[in-house]
């Protein structure tokens, strides 16, 4: 589908579903404080008055359609299975929940756990009424050859039959293609002859550079005859980059990135990860200061270390941790780089000799790791990323392509640390798990990641 009428129905749907998720709230309060339902399964408590929850709605709306983006509620095929179609549904209205009960926790607001548990269920069957109505009104759409578009193929004949085959592996697209013109030696009569014979919706141009004065003729006289031209920019063939096209002063601009493009989501894991971070600094200000008098009271010398590390595009920034060695412990460094364990630029020792005692007990369980909070609390750093390194390491990559570790913002917890610590030794497969992280993310994979690693810092386990 085009990416404008992609855009459009992904705005429609997600104020479909804000408003469903809206209702979803009150039907789940008016069930919960419904004297008949209350009586029949024993409820006693009663809920606040429902002005009391009005503010939840200021985040419930925007926020419930970017959860549901983050688990590719809004990126299925319109007609494809329904079992994926309730899969990220019904992830989506767990996260909504958790994040619900968690909200209502730190308001201190009293809410009957089954009020939540309600309204997870009702806007789950809500939302997915709707789009099993709008699958039943599409399949309608559809069967009607007024609503259906028609396209002529233009391009090479290796490039068409590329385009009939994807044209085929999306048949709730819409589109029929009328006719086919082999852009070698095709001429601009012939081109707008079939336009006039089959009524034709737009034209669909895939072709190798080499063509691009034939295909500007091509476009001009689509224009003329008040046609759409959709020409497929994918002449420079890269690797990992993904093309987007954006807007320069007025003018097109191809755009290639090597990072998912999902703007929506990256705001909300910018403003999720400076509230949580926000949050847990407050939950856990007291032990926190207890650590920093334990480490001044065992071992001389500053209660945080700082190094500079590489942040995002390799930009510097001072990382602050819960200092776990001796102050001269970069000095001793070299003395010991005989002893690394880690291949590549990278240095990690077991029984590292410069670890005080307390630091041991810091480093296996992570505690050393909790004020780089601060760190992501400034935006140099986000909850879920790859690990910062420092400048020197950084510097001697032995292969430039490790360097897109640093295209997104380094995190306290990534996939190396929660896929065994200990067990990676080689640099190359760390980097390896750090782009597959880049090239895969997104919020819900952010979410697992959370979540697989409170158990490893709660167990200590491959702590080095």
């Amino acid at each position: 589908m085009a990416r404008r009428d992609q855009q459009i129905r992904i705005v429609l749907h997600q104020w479909m579903d804000a408003c469903l998720f809206a209702l979803s709230f009150w039907l789940a309060y008016a069930l919960r404080t419904h004297p008949a339902i209350c009586n029949a399964l024993g409820l006693t408590d009663v809920p606040l008055p429902f002005d009391t929850y009005l503010w939840i709605y200021l985040i419930l709306i925007p926020g419930a359609p970017l959860i549901l983006e983050a688990n590719g509620f809004y990126r299925r095929a319109i007609l494809g299975p329904r079992l994926h179609t309730a899969g990220c549904l019904f992830r989506g209205c767990v996260v909504i929940c958790m994040a619900l009960t968690l909200l209502l926790f730190f308001s201190q607001v009293v809410t009957p756990r089954w009020m939540v548990i309600w309204f997870g269920v009702i806007a789950f069957g809500l939302v997915f009424l709707k789009e099993e109505l709008l699958r039943i009104m599409f399949r309608h759409r559809l069967s009607k050859e007024r609503y259906r578009k028609r396209f002529l193929l233009v391009g090479v004949p290796n490039e068409l039959t590329k385009l009939r085959e994807q044209l085929a592996a999306h048949p709730d697209e819409g589109i029929d293609v009328v006719a086919e013109l082999d852009l070698t030696g095709a001429t601009t009569q012939q081109l707008v002859g079939l336009l006039h014979a089959h009524s034709v919706n737009g034209v669909l141009i895939s072709a190798e550079h080499t063509h691009f004065e034939q295909i500007e003729a091509f476009i001009r006289a689509s224009e003329i005859e008040g046609v759409e031209a959709w020409l497929v920019a994918d002449f420079f063939r890269t690797q990992i980059s993904r093309t987007t096209l954006d807007n320069f002063y007025g003018r097109p601009m191809l755009v290639f990135r090597a990072t998912p493009d999902m703007p929506w989501q990256a705001l909300a894991k910018s403003v999720f990860d400076r509230v949580a971070a926000f949050f847990l600094l407050l939950i856990l200000g007291v032990p926190l200061l207890l650590v920093a008098l334990l480490i001044k009271l065992t071992s001389p010398g500053p209660v945080l270390f700082r190094q500079q590390r590489a942040g995002l595009n390799g930009r510097p920034f001072t990382m602050l941790k819960f200092r776990s060695m001796v102050t001269n412990a970069e000095q001793l460094k070299h003395e010991l780089a005989v002893l690394n364990e880690m291949s590549g630029p990278v240095f990690k020792l077991t029984n590292d000799p410069r670890v005080t005692p307390i630091g041991r007990f810091l480093r296996r369980y992570s505690i050393d790791e909790f004020p780089q909070l601060i760190n992501v609390l400034r935006g140099e750093m986000s909850l879920v990323g790859p690990r910062p390194l420092p400048l020197d390491e950084v510097e001697r990559f032995d292969d430039v392509a490790h360097r897109r570790r640093l295209s997104v913002r380094p995190g306290l917890t990534c996939l190396w640390q929660v896929s065994g610590r200990s067990d990676v030794t080689d640099f190359k497969e760390w980097v390896r798990l750090d782009l597959e992280y880049i090239d895969r993310w997104n919020l819900w994979l952010d979410f697992k990641i959370l979540l697989q690693t409170i158990p490893v810092v709660l167990t200590g386990k491959g702590a080095k």
